[in-house]
């Protein structure tokens, strides 16, 4: 069975995938708690291989966890076997969560022009196309370092979080209208970029992912993408079965 530790910025994910190359469990956890949940998963399953992608701050002695398991484990990074090619300038750079989803995508829906929108603390945009060439994208501030700049950077403005409930267009107070920048401004991008790959790629799949993905699926009216939860955590256990 395989291991997959996604260490995002603000929490870490343990999966388990199974020999079908299911989701066998998944656990939500804290660089506090990540030990006792570790042992938790190697205690109920017989994990022989992991993966670890790493963009927020590194756990410390995951390297010696594995060691003293005697589990092979590896890095996400362009180093290792992908099941795309790389056409970015400086692959060395390239977020190891975003090489994940990439394989993810390709997993589901190999030889075909796909765009993934990873949404979290930054919004990633990675385009793959046809011939599994992967290009490049961008990457822009995600919901609250949206909210958290405009406090940060001015002298009036409140700190917000997103809310639980639905903004309207028209702000008619500043937080109302602090919330309707924020979120519409982000869904505008987002459907922006949509229309523009549309543009230049035929036949284009477009998938929607990240924390924030739920949120901004409510506010995005035309369905001109596919939600997926667990790309990222599929794409990593793809890579690992490519290079155990």
């Amino acid at each position: 069975m395989n291991l997959i530790i996604d260490i995002g910025n603000t929490r870490i994910k343990l999966a388990v995938f199974n020999q079908q190359q299911q989701l066998a469990n998944l656990l939500v956890t804290s660089s506090q708690k990540i030990w006792a949940d570790l042992s938790k998963l190697l205690h109920q399953y017989p994990v022989q291989a992991a993966i670890i992608s790493q963009v927020g701050n590194a756990v410390p002695d995951v390297e010696d966890f594995f060691k003293n398991h005697q589990i092979k484990y590896f890095y996400v990074s362009a180093a290792l076997k992908l099941p795309f090619k790389i056409a970015y300038k400086t692959p060395e750079t390239i977020g190891a969560d975003r090489l994940g989803l990439v394989a993810g995508a390709l997993l589901r829906q190999p030889n075909k022009n796909q765009l993934i929108i990873d949404a979290g603390t930054c919004v990633t945009y990675d385009f793959v196309d046809e011939k599994n060439m992967y290009h490049g994208g961008a990457i822009s501030p995600g919901l609250q370092l949206r909210y958290k700049s405009l406090h940060d950077y001015t002298a009036n403005l409140p700190l917000l979080s997103t809310p639980k409930y639905t903004i309207d267009l028209i702000g008619k107070d500043t937080l109302s209208a602090i919330h309707s920048g924020v979120i519409w401004g982000l869904v505008n991008e987002i459907e922006g970029v949509i229309v523009k790959y549309n543009l230049n790629f035929d036949d284009l799949t477009v998938y929607l992912t990240g924390g924030d993905e739920k949120l901004l699926d409510r506010y995005i009216k035309n369905k001109i993408f596919v939600s997926s939860k667990f790309l990222l955590l599929e794409g990593m256990n793809h890579i690992l079965n490519l290079n155990k």
